[in-house]
C-alpha cells in the first residue's frame, strides 16, 4: 500500500522497516493486541533479505543474506513454524594461490596461532595493530594476510577498526564453517513473517520512506517523503546502521527532533561493512572436472570468494567481495563489477575469458554499498562495539525504540538471527512498557 500525500495516519504503533527485525516486531506487538503499521521505505518486504529470480536464472537467488551461520535457535524455530526446511552443503573448499589450485583446503588450520595470541591479549585493540604488534615480520606474513582477508572476507569489516577480542570469539566458535541455507531462501520465510503481521492486525505501508520525527513522550509524528504524515504513542526504528550513520545533508538522512544525539554518536562508533555479490548462472556445471563437489573457493583475485549451490545441481556460481575493497567499488557501475567477477572467474577455473562468457546463461549484481536504504550489508564490532550497541539500542521515554543487527549483543552478530532476536527483544521491551505509558 502507497500512502498519497493528503493522508495523515495515526496508530498506537509504528514500525520503521519491514525487514526480519521489523516484521517479527510487528507480529508480536498485533498479536498482544497493539495497533500496528510498518512503513517501509522500500516496495517489498525483506530489507536486507532479497531473495528474487530475474531473467534468465533458473531459480530463485539471494542478493542479500544467504547462510544460517551457527545455531541460529530462533531462526531455526520460525523456519520450522513456517514449514521451511534448510539445507547443509558438505563439499569441498578449494584455494588458488599465485595460480596454484589446492584442493581439500583446510582455511581454518592457520586460526591456533592466532587463537593462542588472541586469549592472551589483556587489553582489546583493532585487529591491525594486534597483528603489528604480535605477528610483525616477514615470517608472519602469511598469517596476517590470512587474518585480515578473513576479517574483510567475513566479516566485512575494515581490519584497522574490527576489535581483535570479537574476531578472538568468533573465530573459536568455527561458526564460519558450518553455512547450511534455508531452501528456497530466506524470502519465503520474511514474507511468511509479513503475512502473519497483517494476519494479526498489523498494516503495511510500502514505498514510504520517512525522513523526519517529531517526538516527545508519549508521542510522535512522522513525515514521509512522500508527503503523507503518520502519528503514534510508540515508535520502533529498526534502519539499517549505515541510515544511522549518515550526516545531515546526505540522501537518506533520518532526522530527529529534539535530536538524540547520544543514539547517533554510539552509531559512528559502530562498524558497518559493504558487500557486493554476483551471482552468475552457466549452461553447465563445467567447472566439476577441475573441482569436484566444489562448495567453496577461495583466491588471491580480485573477487576473492565463490561458491557453489552445492548440494543442489543448479549451474551457479556467486562471487563475494566485502569489507574496504567492496566499499572502494560503491560507486562502480554493474558493467565494471561483473567484468572484474568474469576476469577474477577466469583465472580461479582456468578458463579463458571467451569460454567464460559463452557458457554464462545469466548475471546479477548486488552492491549494498550504493544500496540507499541501507548504505552496506551488515555490522561489525569495534573496540567498545558493545557500551555503542548499548547506547544505540537505549529507548527513549518508553517512546522511541530501536532494533535490528546493528543494535543486537550475542554470538550471532551480523546475521539474520541478530535481527530477528534484537526485533523479538524490542516487541517485549515495548508492551512491557505500555502500562506506563498508557497512564501519561
Amino acid at each position: 500500500m502507497v500512502i498519497d500525500r493528503s493522508t495523515v495516519y495515526s496508530t498506537e504503533v509504528l514500525v520503521l522497516g519491514a525487514g526480519a527485525a521489523g516484521l517479527l516486531a510487528a507480529r508480536e506487538l498485533a498479536r498482544a493486541g497493539r495497533q500496528v503499521c510498518i512503513v517501509e521505505a522500500r516496495d517489498r518486504v525483506g530489507g536486507r533479505v532479497h531473495t528474487l529470480t530475474p531473467p534468465g536464472f533458473s531459480r530463485a537467488i539471494e542478493a542479500g543474506a544467504e547462510f544460517m551461520h551457527g545455531a541460529v535457535p530462533l531462526t531455526r524455530v520460525l523456519l520450522g513454524e513456517a514449514g521451511l526446511e534448510w539445507q547443509a552443503a558438505d563439499g569441498q573448499t578449494y584455494l588458488v594461490q599465485d595460480g596454484q589450485l589446492q584442493p581439500d583446503a583446510d582455511f581454518f588450520a592457520q586460526l591456533p596461532p592466532l587463537l593462542e595470541k588472541l586469549r592472551a591479549l589483556p587489553h582489546d585493540m583493532p585487529l591491525a595493530d594486534f597483528l603489528t604488534q604480535e605477528f610483525a615480520g616477514p615470517a608472519h606474513a602469511a598469517l596476517r594476510t590470512f587474518a585480515t582477508q578473513f576479517a574483510e572476507g567475513y566479516d566485512a569489516a575494515d581490519a584497522t577498526r574490527v576489535s581483535a577480542w570479537a574476531l578472538r570469539d568468533e573465530w573459536a566458535t568455527g561458526d564460519a564453517d558450518d553455512s547450511p541455507r534455508p531452501l528456497g531462501g530466506y524470502g519465503p520465510l520474511l514474507h511468511w513473517l509479513a503475512a502473519q503481521a497483517r494476519a494479526a492486525g498489523a498494516v503495511l505501508h510500502l514505498a514510504t520512506p520517512i525522513q523526519k520525527i517529531d517526538w516527545q513522550s508519549g508521542e510522535a509524528t512522522l513525515l514521509a517523503t512522500t508527503g503523507a504524515t503518520y502519528r503514534a504513542r510508540q515508535i520502533l526504528c529498526t534502519v539499517p546502521l549505515g541510515v544511522w550513520q549518515l550526516g545531515p545533508h546526505q540522501p537518506g538522512y533520518l532526522r530527529f527532533v529534539p535530536e538524540l544525539a547520544a543514539h547517533r554518536a554510539a552509531a559512528a562508533q559502530l562498524g558497518f561493512g559493504s558487500v557486493i555479490k554476483i551471482v552468475l548462472e552457466f549452461r553447465t556445471a563445467f567447472w566439476h572436472g577441475r573441482l569436484p563437489e566444489l562448495e567453496f573457493l577461495l583466491s588471491d583475485a580480485p573477487v576473492p570468494t565463490w561458491w557453489s549451490q552445492l548440494p543442489a545441481a543448479t549451474p551457479q556460481l556467486t562471487g563475494w567481495l566485502a569489507g574496504p575493497a567492496a566499499q572502494q567499488l560503491a560507486m562502480a557501475s554493474d558493467d565494471e563489477i561483473l567484468r572484474r567477477a568474469l576476469e577474477s572467474l577466469s583465472y580461479v577455473l582456468a578458463v579463458t575469458p571467451k569460454a567464460l562468457e559463452a557458457q554464462l546463461c545469466a548475471h546479477y549484481v548486488c552492491n549494498w554499498g550504493c544500496d540507499p536504504y541501507a548504505q552496506g550489508a551488515y555490522s561489525y564490532p569495534t573496540v567498545g562495539a558493545s557500551a555503542a550497541r548499548a547506547a544505540l539500542g537505549a529507548s527513549v521515554a518508553s517512546t522511541l525504540f530501536f532494533a535490528g543487527e546493528g543494535v543486537y549483543e550475542g554470538p550471532a552478530a551480523g546475521t539474520v538471527e541478530a535481527a530477528l532476536v534484537s526485533g523479538q527483544q524490542a516487541a517485549r521491551a515495548m508492551l512491557a512498557s505500555w502500562p506506563a505509558l498508557a497512564l501519561r
